[in-house]
């Protein structure tokens, strides 16, 4: 199972989630080989956990995908399209929206490569992967563009480097480029590569341009290979930065590191500018999941309807 995931590319994360699905679905066939069960089984432990569980949907497709690439990709045994399966609600829940002074607020909060990071989950409506994941080459001062590689749907885009953010995220490069350099004098600073480029270009991954815009500050052990190196930043560190934040400036909306995305394209359509150029931005492959933003349109009210209590004002 790890052998095949790896060598289709997929990420340490996935290949986490996906080993440990296969093991809770032979667990709950009483430890029986996948190899002696079905789609009927398939379906059952689907069925188990939307029932039992109560498991999100998006929780009940990834033990499906996990399932499929099982039988699919290792047992060469491709199951057919579900059929009987109670698939979990997918609530519709609008998306979280803070005002332009409520993000003012929350960045005021933060400091440090947290605070860099965050301006540009909302400067450019980037992802916290994606944000994370940013290498130094994917960064374009003299176009004023950032290079979003493998994002989701393993799909590369260019979204603004907003004027705002430039200063500090130049000095803070600087900074970057002084711990690379301390890494590479003590016999360490070889970066991940994706895919086959390690092998392709060996000393790549030592090059400046490849090195990471937010890496941790220690260095740890690659899951896989056993090799000391230093990652980026883990999201939870900018998770844990940007709810602290929040909570300090007072805000009582349910608020995250995807809010300031929510808020991005929620500001964009406010000021007027194209759906079409927002999902190019934000990445959507359908303009439908891009709609959902224009909900804060509604300026005097729900459905833009005004109270006519408001009108006896």
């Amino acid at each position: 199972m790890r052998f095949a995931l790896r060598s289709k590319h997929y990420s340490i994360r996935t290949e986490r989630a996906y080993v440990d699905w296969v093991r809770r679905y032979v667990l709950f066939h009483e430890k029986r080989h996948p190899r002696e069960l079905g789609p009927d089984h398939v379906n059952r432990f689907l069925t188990h956990l939307a029932v039992a569980k109560r498991v999100a949907a998006s929780t009940q497709n990834q033990a499906l995908a996990a399932l499929l690439f099982l039988y699919g990709e290792v047992l060469g045994m491709p199951l057919p399209r579900e059929g009987g399966l109670v698939r979990a609600k997918k609530p519709h829940r609008l998306p979280t929206v803070l005002t332009r002074e409520e993000v003012k607020c929350v960045l005021s909060r933060l400091d440090g490569p947290p605070k860099i990071a965050a301006t540009l989950l909302y400067g450019a409506g980037l992802r916290l992967l994606e944000v994370l994941r940013l290498r130094v080459k994917d960064v374009d001062f003299g176009l004023g563009q950032l290079v979003v590689r493998d994002g989701k749907g393993q799909k590369d885009r260019v979204t603004m480097l907003p004027e705002a953010a430039r200063g500090s995220l130049a000095l803070h490069i600087q900074d970057v480029r002084r711990l690379h350099a301390r890494d590479l004098a003590e016999g360490f600073g070889r970066v991940w590569l994706p895919y086959a480029l390690d092998r392709k270009s060996p000393d790549a991954a030592e090059l400046w341009s490849w090195q990471w815009v937010f890496p941790a500050a220690t260095r740890s052990r690659d899951p896989r290979t056993g090799v000391e190196r230093r990652h980026h930043l883990h999201e939870t560190i900018l998770q844990r930065a940007v709810h602290n934040a929040v909570l300090a400036a007072g805000i009582d909306k349910p608020a995250s590191c995807h809010t300031l995305r929510h808020s991005f394209a929620t500001h964009l359509l406010e000021d007027g500018y194209d759906i079409r150029t927002i999902q190019e931005l934000l990445g959507h492959r359908d303009v439908s999941t891009t709609m959902i933003y224009t909900h804060v349109l509604n300026k005097v009210g729900g459905r833009g309807v005004r109270s006519p209590l408001d009108r006896m004002a």
